[in-house]
């Protein structure tokens, strides 16, 4: 099976300078994958030279999306941006997953419109990884929806568990849903109802997890609305670049720390790996008739790079379908309740 993988050139804070190298890296690993590089034709070229690989090909898109422009003007007024076209290659099939590093607002709206959704799912879900001390865990929804109800909160559970079970062969993983307490009375109303849901959806569903259970390994998918999810993410960033200016603030602070820390090297670079945020990127919008991938904007090439993997193991694991048959066998359940 050959992966074909639409990449949206332009997006990102850095533009083809990293996701031109990161797509021909990402390519020279893997014998059956092809890369579709879209964008500014006379930007992306440069990048090529000596390239030589004839599962690389370039689109050209004459315009492109702003970190910070509008969804709604984006989808109107730019029908051929590098996110769109690179998302219509998905559409007309012509690629199998699109990726970029471009304006979320804008890549989930482009999404939504041109490719719609599965049937039975509402609203896409952003789902990405987070390191926890047991290995990782993926939470959604970390910002597409700002305000949902429990049936929506449901579906995230559903998209959530099929994602692990397709990619990481988990026949039941465990769901959590983030709540500010474990017993059943705490939180607001829709996650009490959306926790009644998940338990009678047939997913192996453990309660509710606290917001320090994140980290702790509690559960293989965490269910939240995009506002909790997006704060708990942002926050935790902002504790991890915290944490390392204390280390480094520290082990500079007298000859005696310095040489400390040359002891320390080590552990100190395993330590870094294990937290290190470009392992995790690539965020899947979920829910939709199609593969998405989203990017951090602020990516280098080992970054983007992993952003690929995503997408390409989750074509490779058929997540669609899975999800899809996951959401009518719920249906099932309802119509027989």
């Amino acid at each position: 099976m050959t992966v074909t993988v639409a990449i949206d050139c332009m997006g990102g804070d850095h533009g083809p300078a990293v996701t031109v190298p990161a797509a021909l890296d990402f390519v020279r690993k893997h014998e059956d994958v092809r890369a579709v590089l879209v964008g500014l034709e006379e930007k992306i070229r440069p990048f090529l030279v000596n390239a030589g690989d004839s599962r690389v090909s370039v689109r050209h898109a004459s315009e492109v999306v702003a970190m910070d422009e509008s969804p709604a003007l984006a989808i109107r007024s730019k029908k051929d941006s590098s996110m769109r076209v690179a998302i219509d290659l998905v559409k007309n099939g012509e690629a199998d997953a699109c990726v970029s590093a471009g304006n979320t607002g804008a890549l989930m709206a482009i999404s939504r419109f041109v490719l719609k959704m599965l049937p039975g799912i509402d609203r896409p879900a952003i789902c990405a990884v987070l390191p926890t001390v047991k290995g990782h865990v993926h939470v959604l929804d970390l910002g597409a929806n700002v305000d949902c109800n429990p049936e929506h909160l449901l579906q995230f559970g559903i998209m959530g568990a099929s994602l692990v079970a397709a990619i990481e062969h988990k026949d039941r993983p465990t769901v959590g849903l983030l709540n500010i307490g474990e017993e059943d009375i705490k939180g607001n109303d829709v996650v009490k109802r959306a926790a009644e849901l998940l338990k009678d959806s047939g997913l192996n569903f453990i309660g509710n997890i606290e917001g320090d259970g994140l980290y702790k390994g509690e559960a293989e998918v965490i269910v939240c609305d995009g506002f909790v999810g997006n704060v708990a993410l942002k926050a935790s960033e902002g504790l991890a670049q915290m944490l390392a200016t204390f280390l480094r603030q520290e082990f500079s602070r007298n000859l005696l720390t310095k040489l400390a820390a040359l002891v320390a090297i080590p552990v100190l670079r395993h330590f870094k790996r294990r937290v290190d945020h470009r392992r995790y990127n690539g965020a899947s919008l979920l829910g939709l008739k199609g593969i998405v991938v989203k990017s951090h904007g602020s990516a280098d090439i080992f970054s983007f790079g992993n952003a690929l993997e995503r997408a390409a193991d989750t074509v490779r694991s058929g997540v669609l379908t899975r999800i899809s048959e996951r959401v009518a066998e719920q249906q099932t359940i309802q119509r027989r309740a």
